[in-house]
């Protein structure tokens, strides 16, 4: 029998036909696609591999045309699906025919189905021959049970990612003409405006304006200090709003020596393992120990692709009956993890933590092959261990604390000390390295008793306004708000940092994204309410469930848009007056001192510059700094008199600096001494990806560069290597030579005292 399987991907139609052959497939070309061609017994495979959806949903060119329709007429004009890949087609179309079963394989979610049924339909594949091979993980196992046990394609999953697919072009189309053509803002400045980005970009907007309206409250607090190990203990009304009464209280035990131990009890507390990571969960994760959701997801896909992890995108948090959980563990005994295997092995019985979400589709993230840490690097290496220790510790024993609650009376003033202590390591012995250790030893006391005060101290502080959102937290945020999905969500942050709506690390918005939410508040017709977008999601889950139909939902939403575009369309000069003034004031950067006119920034076709107004009188010209954000400021440089402007740079602290990179207070703070080469400066400066290096201020004529460390702040030391010339730098509490191949860069009180390296 002659098989055509289709993939998603290129690796993964190298990972199935491997498994399937034995390593015996052989790779070709027809009509210029790439073909993958095996048997298996009396079976003749051909694998096709896809890049993503094969055909391209658009509106017709006559609505392409931004000036030719109103956006409002978008709603409901026709949309048509181009093909993207015709020599893959054509091959499919033609195998197709030779063979007696056409078999889906792509990734099994809604996009993957919609992937699979668009390719076979648009190749005109008998569609009784079509068949789906489903499969959580690209083991050897998993993906010869699904093609043992192939079943029918989800029509109805393929009809809820079509349905989203028309959603998202419809609305994002829409609203981005209406928005951007009242702004002004056409061709490569469009302003982006959809369905789930807008209702992500208020959630950041408004933590942004809670955060800068914050008054801060002071208050005040009174802790002791106990025992020979010095044991803290809070005054029990902490905190004190009210300084006279904090002031009394002090004054009343400030200088006692003695206290009275009121009671003294210690209790043991079970500390539950944490569930099986979902999407969300490992992204949120993996964002703590750096790796951002977007590159966390390029990893993980590429784990999965290569056979290391379980399909990365599910909502599950239950393992299934039908896993094999020790069968995984058997697989990790040739990790890096061998020994904590062996000790989860080991157990009688294993009991696997369990979270709020089940599913059918795929089992939570877990580990399918092992790896070790010679092999696999970076941050993959990184991932990877995170997704081992987290399997690990959903099947370990809880954890076991000793809570000690102690209260001490000092001259009839109550302060309560609270003790933790980890007795039992449980599932925190393999995922202890991401956890912050709480524990504080409270020794054993007998009520009634006296104990040493070491010390009172009274401190004042004050409220301090909401933490920003991360990643990893607007992520979470999303999820709980049903904005957007486990595969999107990433994508959505993406687009907020692309368009220029938020800047930086914590995701400080724009003037432009603050503008655009507003505006939206108030002309949009509630796009940048959470809840619009949530029934939009809930909608498209029923029709994958059976409950919805893909017409019915399509025109639900096109009739819930309709209303938000004539809203938008009748506000279009109050809205676009309210966003242009916002992205004019964005791009003033100051006054220029030497004509007076106003320095801003310019658009040209070699990119954005900052100059100066009064052009060509005043040429005044300055390039914007690269790889980073920039705020606008009220300062000016007290060296040369030109504005300052704020700039955020990824890992590192935000800095005020003159616009003019040359000027000495620039050159002061970046300069790290005398080029061993040519005796010119040494200086730290930044690609245009926004690397940061350090190279000699006589490029090109002297072209050394040195790589440098991408977070943290670095200083020159004013000191050179002993062994090559170089400049010796303090990163904080640590110097070393700048040098990454000089001996000397590890410690240059142990280098060599004579120079042998030629420049």
């Amino acid at each position: 029998m002659k098989k055509l399987v289709i993939t998603e991907k290129a690796n993964a139609a190298r990972r199935i036909s491997t498994i399937l052959s034995d390593g015996q497939a052989k790779s070709g070309s027809v009509g210029g696609a790439n073909i993958i061609t095996f048997s298996n017994g009396d079976d003749e495979y051909s694998i096709v591999s896809l890049r993503g959806h094969i055909l391209e949903l658009d509106y017709t060119e006559e609505y392409n045309d931004w000036n030719g329709s109103s956006p409002v007429d978008l709603v409901y004009a026709p949309q048509i699906k181009t093909v993207r890949a015709k020599s893959t087609l054509d091959a499919i179309r033609d195998l197709s025919k030779m063979s007696d079963e056409v078999i889906i394989a792509t990734d099994y979610d809604r996009e993957g189905e919609l992937i699979g049924m668009e390719t076979v339909r648009a190749a005109g594949a008998d569609m009784k021959k079509v068949k789906r091979a489903r499969f959580s993980a690209l083991t050897k196992g998993e993906v010869e049970a699904a093609f043992s046990q192939l079943t029918e394609p989800d029509v109805r999953l393929s009809d809820a990612a079509e349905a989203r697919q028309i959603v998202d072009l419809t609305w994002g189309a829409v609203l981005t003409r209406s928005v951007s053509l009242s702004s002004g803002q056409v061709g490569k400045n469009f302003l982006s405006v959809g369905r789930v980005q807008s209702p992500t970009l208020k959630l950041l907007v408004d933590r942004h304006e809670e955060i800068e309206s914050f008054e801060p409250v002071p208050f005040w607090k009174i802790n002791g200090k106990f025992g020979m190990l010095a044991f803290k203990g809070e005054h029990n009304d902490n905190p004190f709003w009210e300084k006279e009464k904090a002031d009394a209280v002090f004054e009343k035990c400030g200088s006692a020596k003695k206290g009275i131990i009121v009671s003294h009890d210690v209790s043991i507390k079970e500390e539950y393992k944490p569930p099986p990571f979902d999407t969300t969960a490992m992204q949120v994760e993996a964002n703590k120990i750096g790796i951002p959701p977007a590159v966390a997801m390029k990893l993980a896909e590429d784990l999965y692709t290569s056979g290391y992890i379980s399909y990365p995108r599910t909502e599950n948090t239950e393992y299934p009956k039908s896993l094999s959980l020790r069968g995984v563990l058997e697989k990790l005994k040739d990790s890096s993890f061998s020994e904590e295997v062996n000790e989860v092995l080991s157990q009688e019985k294993i009991l696997p933590s369990r979270g709020k979400r089940r599913t059918t589709d795929h089992p939570p993230i877990y580990p399918t092959s092992s790896a070790i840490s010679d092999k696999m690097k970076g941050d993959k290496w990184k991932l990877y261990e995170l997704i081992v220790r987290r399997f690990l510790a959903t099947l370990a024993p809880n954890a076991e604390s000793e809570i000690t609650k102690c209260v001490i009376s000092v001259n009839d003033e109550m302060f309560t000390s609270n003790g933790h202590v980890l007795i039992k390591a449980g599932w925190k012995k393999y995922y202890g390295k991401y956890l912050n250790s709480n524990d504080v030893s409270i020794p054993r006391l007998t009520a009634g008793s006296e104990i040493d005060v070491r010390s009172i101290t009274q401190e004042g502080s004050q409220t301090k306004p909401p933490y920003r959102y991360n990643q990893g937290s607007l992520i979470q945020e999303m999820d709980r708000l049903n904005l957007g999905t486990k595969s999107t969500r990433h994508d959505i942050i993406g687009k907020l940092f692309s368009r220029n709506y938020v800047q930086g690390n914590n995701l400080i918005p724009t003037p432009v994204g603050i503008a655009m939410t507003r505006s939206l508040e108030k002309h949009g017709g509630g796009i940048t309410e959470p809840e619009m977008t949530a029934a939009l999601e809930d909608n498209m889950m029923k029709i994958s469930l059976g409950e919805r139909t893909l017409s019915s939902v399509v025109e639900e939403s096109q009739k819930m848009l309709y209303g938000v575009a004539e809203k938008i369309n009748c506000d279009r000069s109050e809205m676009g007056d309210e966003i242009r003034a916002v992205m004019k004031e964005q791009q003033h950067i100051g006054l220029c001192p030497a004509c007076g006119s106003t320095i801003s920034i310019k658009r040209s076709k070699k990119g954005n510059f900052i100059g100066c107004d009064g052009y060509p009188e005043c040429a005044r010209a300055y390039p914007l700094p690269r790889g980073g954000g920039t705020q606008t400021t009220e300062e000016t440089c007290e060296v040369c008199g030109l504005p300052k402007m704020r700039l955020i740079r990824r890992g590192l602290p935000p800095q005020t600096v003159c616009i003019d990179p040359k000027c000495e207070s620039n050159t002061s703070k970046n300069d790290l001494g005398e080029c061993p080469k040519c005796g010119g400066r040494i200086r730290i400066t930044y690609s245009k990806s926004g690397k940061r290096f350090a190279g000699c201020s006589g490029w090109p004529g002297c072209d050394r560069t040195y790589p440098l460390r991408q977070t943290g702040t670095i200083a020159t030391t004013s000191e050179k290597c002993e062994y090559c010339n170089s400049p010796i730098i303090s990163m904080g509490s640590r110097t070393e030579c700048m040098d990454i191949e000089c001996p000397g860069r590890t410690s240059s009180k142990s280098a060599p005292k004579k120079s042998t390296r030629k420049e």
